[in-house]
């Protein structure tokens, strides 16, 4: 896996990382949180520069997100379900995904890119229920930049230790999910609370 992105980021570099995370985010089955550590590891070992990585990871998820919002606005969830086997997206968590989207709305668009399998999904079910534009920019590209920035800095931070990310995410999703939920929930019933 670190010969593949090394090769990738040192043929196209910080366009490599943009056109990566466009391909990940719309369900190409890469390993974006692992991309996004290697990268912070790169900035640590001084061969990129901290702010041009955040800002091609950024211009590469958010234009993916975009990407599978308009995809799911003008395709449907025909589509969805028809390229899902391709991209890895089975039924079964598309329907998951669909019953958490009804219950957190835009909430799960930011929280959405921390859970595996899941940020795939959300983008394509908003755009696929005609959810306003506007709002899902506004959490969809900040819970982007927020995962960006968490992941690039942790490899950064780790440097040569950067591989330990990839065995806990591997070894903690479950409960990474788990917490994602949870934190998810508590602020969908803090912020009604707070309207009533």
């Amino acid at each position: 896996m670190e010969h593949q992105l090394h090769s990738l980021l040192t043929h196209y570099g910080y366009f490599g990382i943009i056109l990566a995370l466009i391909g990940g985010i719309v369900g190409l089955p890469l390993p974006d949180e692992i991309l996004l550590t290697y990268v912070g590891y790169l900035v640590y070992h001084g061969d990129m520069s901290y702010p041009l990585a955040l800002l091609s990871a950024a211009v590469g998820a958010l234009a993916g997100i975009t990407v599978s919002y308009f995809l799911g606005h003008l395709l449907g969830l025909a589509f969805l379900k028809k390229i899902g086997p391709w991209l890895h997206i089975s039924e079964e968590k598309i329907e998951r995904t669909q019953k958490l989207f009804n219950k957190f709305g835009p909430f799960l668009l930011f929280i959405g890119y921390f859970i595996p399998g899941v940020r795939h999904i959300t983008a394509y079910l908003a755009g696929i229920s005609r959810f306003n534009y506007h709002k899902f920019a506004l959490y969809a590209y900040s819970g982007g930049i927020v995962w960006i920035l968490v992941f690039i800095t942790i490899g950064k931070t780790l440097g040569q230790e950067w591989r330990r990310m990839e065995m806990y995410i591997h070894q903690y999703s479950f409960p990474l999910i788990a917490a994602g939920l949870l934190i998810l929930a508590f602020v969908f019933i803090y912020t009604r609370k707070r309207t009533v």
